[in-house]
């Protein structure tokens, strides 16, 4: 049990005693730590709800709750009871936090949890614009993995709409004499794909744009999407061809990120379950005919916007990735058994998210049950305030960008003496997570709502809340821990803290599961970032006024020691749940 959840129970016994709600005794990390380190605020809404002066109730609290390891109880401003516990308490909590996962405890009810991000479209290379939905998914991930729930990874691969119909039709403009075109070949069509990545690359921006423009470009599309989904034969053969060209450098540009997925489920993976999807939710009458399209209204009378219909059908039977979604919750449901779905996109894809979650509540397809939650977030931009981009105004590659972090990283660890000396493969290793790091803790130390300035040079720095400066800090940890190996000096068990930066860090160690579990709660990894960077601070508070290999006393030594191999654990962890990799040395 937790120290908050121990402190929690026994107030919560006291409030109970006096015949008060206990849920008034929930103990909090105080937010006073001059006053105390813990506090329990019920004590003002148990005296509204009783009708009796607050600071009576706080008193009576304080003389009926049990007081064992406690220190000092006392009150402060209208009923609000501060807690401090004693040195010999704090120890053994931490001592049974280090000896149990460090204090985590598994979910009472586990949840089947589905998490849907990084989003890739076939024909495209990765690009800046997936970074925050690739590490803001990746980092609640793991954060639910670590509190014991079976989460579910999928990329969601876009690879059945408007965007294949157009690729189709610039290759057949450029490429006419291709297999794929010609309506009455009968196979087999070619094993090797006759385009690369590249070449789409080139391809899709003019196709698209062409469609913008020329309406008869724009019905060719749309009618090359429509003959892909009802099957003919050249264009599955063809975009299969370009799944797996797109598909092969998207798993090495997650891969070279750190990020992987357990499922590579795309739009065409619930193709099968659309037509029979639609049919049935034209028979219950939730979808209906609206000028010649088929939709499904989503509007409620206490509606202060407008909401409109959901398209699952157009006018001409093509289906939208509005379809798929539907169907795809209809998968996960069904198939996967989730009981949370997290759809970490971007904040602008609001409305859609609305209405298809209204579509598959109304249909019946995702019950009451089924939590579903659109996890948005803001945008990545440069200096100039706009969405980042290339100097020429071009949208950049996660590829490029990786190698900028990277190259970057190396750059900076050569200025900072960082590293050098070390063979070559293991100094390229060390910019490759400097960089990654940097690029990571850039992103996910801001809450995910918010737009923010994407700094290189801010972000590798050395000093201050950065990716670079938290590594550096387990780094420097790892270190003591080897040089007291090389001295032959052996961690023991904890003893009570004697100093404040000492008793500091006892504290901050505590705090690690209550963070993790509101970091869980509110989807949002900032929390574990502004962790991660306390207590690297707190534990260099604790190195400059603890001389640890240097201690006389080897009770206190050994104790210390200890306190050091903790520290590092409970770091390590907490990067790791940021995908954060720490170097063996820098």
């Amino acid at each position: 049990m937790t120290v908050l959840a121990e402190l929690t129970q026994r107030f919560a016994d006291a409030f109970r005693s006096l015949d008060l709600d206990p849920a008034f005794g929930e103990v909090v990390e105080s937010n006073r730590p001059d006053l105390g380190q813990f506090q329990c605020n019920g004590a003002l809404p148990a005296a509204r709800q009783a009708g009796n002066n607050p600071r009576d109730i706080a008193q009576s609290i304080i003389d009926q709750v049990d007081r064992e390891g406690i220190a000092d109880l006392s009150i402060a401003g209208p009923g609000f009871v501060n807690i401090t516990l004693t040195d010999e308490a704090l120890c053994q909590h931490v001592s049974q936090a280090a000896a149990s996962d460090l204090g985590i405890e598994s979910a009472s009810d586990p949840k089947t949890v589905v998490v849907d991000y990084g989003g890739p479209n076939v024909a495209k290379a990765m690009h800046v614009g997936h970074l925050r939905a690739t590490l803001i998914g990746d980092a609640i991930a793991r954060i639910g993995r670590l509190i014991g729930h079976h989460i579910i990874t999928d990329a969601h691969f876009g690879d059945w709409g408007t965007q294949m119909g157009m690729v189709i039709c610039g290759l057949a403009d450029r490429y006419p004499d291709l297999p794929y075109f010609d309506p009455d070949f009968t196979g087999p069509y070619p094993d090797d794909a006759p385009v690369t990545l590249e070449d789409l690359q080139e391809i899709y921006p003019k196709i698209s744009a062409a469609a913008k423009t020329d309406p008869e470009v724009a019905e060719a599309a749309r009618r090359a999407t429509l003959e892909l989904q009802e099957g003919r034969p050249g264009y599955r053969a063809l975009w299969q061809h370009l799944v797996a060209v797109s598909m092969g450098s998207q798993r090495q540009d997650f891969h070279d990120l750190g990020v992987d997925f357990d499922l590579w489920y795309a739009e065409s993976t619930v193709h099968d379950r659309v037509y029979p999807l639609v049919a049935s939710l034209r028979e219950q009458g939730v979808a209906v005919e609206s000028e010649g399209a088929l939709v499904v209204p989503v509007a409620e009378p206490n509606d202060t916007k407008d909401i409109p219909p959901l398209i699952m059908l157009k006018s001409d039977g093509a289906y939208l990735y509005t379809t798929t979604d539907v169907a795809t919750v209809d998968l996960r449901v069904s198939d996967l058994h989730a009981d949370v779905v997290l759809y970490v996109v971007d904040a602008r894809q609001g409305l859609h998210f609305e209405q298809v979650f209204r579509a598959v509540r109304k249909a019946g397809i995702a019950p009451g049950t089924v939590s579903l939650e659109h996890i948005k977030f803001g945008t990545m931009n440069g200096p100039d305030g706009k969405p980042f981009r290339t100097r020429a105004g071009g949208v950049v590659s996660l590829r490029d960008l990786i190698a900028m972090v990277t190259d970057a990283a190396a750059e900076r660890l050569e200025q900072a003496d960082i590293a050098q000396g070390y063979p070559d493969d293991e100094k390229a290793e060390i910019a490759r997570r400097v960089g990654l790091a940097a690029l990571k803790f850039g992103e996910l130390q801001n809450h995910r709502a918010s737009d923010y300035v994407f700094d290189l040079d801010r972000f590798l720095s050395f000093d201050g809340k950065t990716g670079p400066y938290l590594q550096y800090g387990a780094v420097r940890i790892a270190s003591i821990e080897r040089e007291a190996s090389e001295q032959g000096l052996a961690t023991g068990d904890l003893q009570p803290a004697t100093v404040d930066a000492e008793r500091g860090l006892y504290l901050q160690i505590l705090r690690f599961p209550s963070v993790v579990d509101r970091a869980w709660e509110f989807r949002a990894p900032n929390h574990i970032a502004e962790y991660a960077f306390e207590l690297t601070q707190q534990f260099n508070r604790f190195y400059e006024a603890c001389h640890i290999l240097r201690e006389s006393d080897p009770e206190r030594q050994a104790s210390w020691l200890r306190l050091v191999a903790v520290t590092r654990k409970v770091l390590v962890t907490a990067l790791d749940l940021l995908g954060i990799e720490v170097p063996d040395r820098m």
